[in-house]
């Protein structure tokens, strides 16, 4: 078990915050703009609406056969790889005109959020003592009700006044960003 230093790991935990924080608002912001997609892929509101559907299996059908495959990697790394799969996967949701390249996008997309809901809670508790295992997996959980309260109405909100496309693009500089966060702060851990 890899503990860090002795001052408590607040930057790791709020990147930790960050990935649950891009994992929601990625599946979340096509429901707040159904008609914008709609309108400007050329496809029906019920076929927008798949995108969330499709984000869902993805994650329900990647992350066990996900967490047993990477189970005896460096959990640094993998967490690395499930945000560079949110930085691709918003980037071709963002560019694409593609119906299908979209929807194996956000499938893709779905398929790291799992594996990225399975390492958070064990990794945030890694790299602190058993005495702060608690306030380290609050912390490193907290991205989940900030996206859901602050980041799904913003993210409405960008949608409408920059667009869609924008919008995961936008998606895709933050994880872009956290990517060298992850690289920067976060500890290594064996698997």
């Amino acid at each position: 078990m890899q503990k860090m230093n002795d001052t408590f790991p607040y930057m790791p935990l709020m990147a930790f915050a960050m990935t649950g924080f891009i994992c929601i608002m990625t599946e979340t912001i096509p429901a707040g703009l159904l008609p914008e997609i709609s309108k400007g892929m050329n496809i029906s509101l019920a076929s927008a609406g798949q995108w969330v559907t499709v984000y869902a299996l993805g994650s329900l059908f990647a992350a066990i056969p996900l967490t047993i495959v990477t189970r005896s990697w460096n959990r640094k790394y993998v967490l690395f790889m499930t945000v560079a799969g949110f930085f691709i996967f918003n980037t071709i949701t963002a560019l694409s005109s593609n119906v299908y390249l979209t929807l194996l996008a956000r499938l893709g997309a779905g398929a790291a959020a799992g594996l990225a809901w399975s390492l958070l809670a064990g990794f945030s508790r890694r790299i602190v003592e058993p005495l702060h295992q608690g306030r380290a997996m609050a912390i490193a959980m907290a991205g989940t009700p900030l996206a859901l309260s602050l980041g799904v109405p913003l993210g409405t909100w960008l949608g409408h006044y920059l667009g869609w496309r924008l919008t995961f693009g936008i998606m895709s500089v933050l994880s872009l960003l956290l990517m060298i966060w992850i690289r920067i702060s976060v500890p290594d851990s064996a698997g």
